[in-house]
């Protein structure tokens, strides 16, 4: 069973938060911390007396905004630990995700909490303490992107992603199953993505790769086909892509 610490500077929220972590059977106890120096005080004394001491806590559920330290602030300082307690955002603001995930945590619930979507949460979390997976949170933030559906965050697979078009300071990501769109520019993605694989054909499009299945010359214009889809190249990107792909075709 889960030892939970609860962060949060809103003394309802903090107490609605508690009471349905309490009434969840996979947790054995739940603590609420007002701010984020008392929860860092907390997690200190659960980081001197180790995993199996009295004072452990597996999982920390933060909220982002708070006076002081924000949550991404306290996240921050437990990535520098060996063993820290895993981390589970409770927010009203979307637009943290990208970050929350870069610092390994392994949910992004939005608020108002529901009951539904925090046993999710905690199911999660008791799945990767107790299969002992510890490096499990990094992977799953260098290969998914959360996405949220009707206020259920959900996470896809930066492998099952074929092309990502530009929607301002969005991207729309196009997998096999549909799209969803983040708040995410595609510069960044472009970024940080270039090492699996993503390249800029446009100044609207990011491709993977390897789910290119033709490139196609048609005059002076080029496109290449991604699955169904068809894509425009720019001229200033057609170069570089086909140099791409011949060096991928050869080995």
């Amino acid at each position: 069973m889960l030892r939970v610490l609860a962060v949060d500077d809103e003394e309802p929220a903090l107490g609605e938060l508690l009471y349905l972590l309490r009434a969840d059977p996979r947790v054995r106890t739940a603590e609420g911390a007002g701010d984020a120096t008392a929860a860092l005080r907390r997690i200190g004394r659960a980081l001197e007396t180790g995993p199996d001491g009295g004072d452990a806590i597996d999982v920390v559920f933060l909220d982002i905004h708070m006076p002081g330290l924000t949550g991404l602030d306290v996240a921050r300082l437990l990535a520098g630990f060996a063993r820290p307690p895993l981390v589970v955002f409770v927010t009203a603001h979307e637009g943290f995700a990208l970050q929350a995930f870069d610092l390994k945590a392994v949910d992004y619930v939005l608020k108002p909490v529901r009951r539904e979507r925090l046993a999710e949460a905690v199911r999660r979390v008791h799945d990767l303490v107790h299969t002992a997976a510890a490096p499990a949170p990094a992977v799953a933030a260098a290969e998914q992107v959360p996405v949220e559906l009707g206020g259920v965050t959900r996470f896809v697979s930066v492998d099952d992603i074929a092309y990502v078009e530009a929607h301002g300071d969005y991207a729309r990501l196009h997998t096999d199953h549909g799209s969803h769109l983040v708040r995410i520019p595609l510069s960044t993605l472009e970024e940080r993505w270039a090492s699996r694989g993503f390249v800029r054909i446009h100044r609207s499009h990011l491709v993977a790769l390897a789910r290119i299945d033709e490139l196609r010359l048609d005059g002076g214009a080029t496109s290449v086909r991604v699955g169904d889809t068809d894509l425009a190249v720019s001229r200033r990107h057609a170069r570089p892509l086909r140099d791409l792909l011949m060096r991928r075709a050869g080995g």
